[in-house]
């Protein structure tokens, strides 16, 4: 990472913490590797992508049904998969430090020289033989020590939709081809968790299962491949940082048969954003042989049993609010001064538009703002009320955390019913009547 990819690393891990998007995670004792926990700002943030993605992947679709399986299901399940056994990284370890890395992303130099790769890139002692390192976080389960009651958190959330195939097909009676949708918890015991919340030990999925007759894989491969192009586009990652890796063979995960990886040009590097892969039938026939119950599909109009094949699209939360944010924060100059700001569109901006007195000690101003407030409140939810120090001051804190507009009533506004409206991109301001507020906003946002 270059020294201007760094400072942009550090100017929005920064920006996260001040604003009350993400913190530390258990910071008072120091904190704790990989994990991160998000503020006000976050979590909302975090919220509003995923019920876009719900509602573009789910509810606006005819063959897509949602689910919301257990984090903890029979280890039985795990073992069927492959997962216990193949559910690895290569790993490393220094003699002389006892820190460990993954040995595919060993980093052979530091800020002054270059290190063998058998030596540390922390101490420069020597590195011991690659082991096979399992990332499923195992727990015990009930009240009884022994092998039975271990159980694992699920490092995917797709097996709760394969194990729940059966299910669905006995309750809706679905034809092929159709989905299964869930966003979701995901652990995995990452040897060398970094680079902020890329690469964590607990994170969110959004995932689909898309089952389908063998003969329609490439089919729906392709199109899942246009969705998921479409969705980057939507939510405003910068397409230009996006590029579609063809997996090879030897790097793909032990159950798929083709995968794509959406990379996207973060500072650190690029890396892997989103995967699509076609995970053949493996999964339902590995389950059907160990439960020994039948999770074929009964074709109508063939009048035969087929095993089901599976399209997978696979969408990390927390690398997409990343890609978001690097996407998205900017930085121009308003006088004198350099003015960072985050370009979020207004579908998923934490705060839609603030409302503000001009001045917070005039009580005229501060019943008639709030009036306005509450109106808008009521209708778009994500209002923010903002009377703290100076506009000028208001206006960058807004622009920092990505509002895209403000709005403040003045003296002005007590005589002619007009407020100020001011765009966090331009930085323009306009009057408009009061009740044509609501309608402004509406139909800036159906064009944004």
């Amino acid at each position: 990472m270059d020294k201007k990819e760094n400072n942009l690393m550090e100017k929005i891990i920064s920006l996260c913490k001040r604003r009350g998007f993400i913190y530390q995670g258990s910071e008072i004792y120091g904190g704790l590797a990989g994990t991160w926990d998000y503020g006000p700002l976050g979590v909302t943030l975090k919220n509003y992508i995923k019920n876009l993605w719900w509602k573009k992947f789910v509810e606006s679709r005819e063959d897509m049904y949602g689910i919301d399986a257990d984090i903890l299901m029979n280890a039985e399940v795990w073992k069927a998969t492959g997962h216990v056994d193949n559910f690895s990284d290569p790993m490393v370890e220094c003699k002389k430090c006892k820190k460990r890395f993954r040995a595919d992303q060993l980093d052979i130099s530091n800020s002054d020289k270059k290190l063998d790769i058998s030596n540390c890139p922390e101490c420069g002692g020597k590195l011991g033989e690659e082991k096979k390192f399992n990332m499923m976080f195992s727990t015990k389960i009930g009240a009884l020590e022994d092998s039975s009651s271990i159980v694992y958190l699920r490092p995917e959330t797709a097996q709760g939709m394969f194990v729940n195939f059966k299910n669905i097909i006995d309750s809706f009676h679905h034809k092929l081809p159709f989905g299964l949708a869930q966003i979701g918890k995901a652990f995995r015991n990452e040897i060398t968790p970094r680079d902020f919340i890329f690469r964590v030990r607990e994170f969110n999925q959004m995932e689909i299962e898309y089952f389908l007759e063998e003969e329609d894989w490439e089919k729906y491969f392709n199109y899942w491949r246009e969705e998921m192009l479409d969705w980057i586009n939507l939510i405003g990652i910068d397409m230009n940082h996006i590029h579609e890796l063809e997996v090879d063979k030897d790097d793909r995960a032990h159950y798929s048969d083709r995968t794509i990886d959406f990379e996207f040009d973060f500072p650190f590097g690029r890396n892997e954003l989103y995967g699509l892969s076609y995970r053949s039938d493996f999964d339902l026939s590995r389950h059907s042989n160990s439960s020994s119950v039948d999770l074929s599909y009964f074709n109508e109009e063939k009048k035969e049993r087929i095993a089901p094949h599976v399209i997978e699209p696979t969408f990390g939360l927390e690398r997409t609010i990343l890609a978001l944010m690097i996407s998205s924060y900017k930085e121009d100059t308003k006088g004198k001064e350099i003015r960072s700001y985050l370009a979020f569109k207004p579908s998923i901006a934490p705060v839609l538009c603030a409302v503000s007195p001009l001045l917070k000690n005039k009580k005229e101003l501060r019943d008639y703002a709030h009036l306005i407030y509450r109106s808008l409140k009521d209708e778009f939810g994500k209002v923010m009320w903002d009377d703290n120090g100076n506009i000028g001051k208001r206006y960058r804190r807004q622009d920092e955390i990505g509002t895209p507009w403000c709005i403040v009533i003045d003296f002005d506004t007590l005589k002619d019913n007009t407020v100020t409206i001011r765009d966090r991109d331009t930085g323009k301001q306009k009057r408009i009547k009061k009740s044509r507020l609501i309608n402004y906003l509406r139909k800036k946002i159906k064009n944004s």
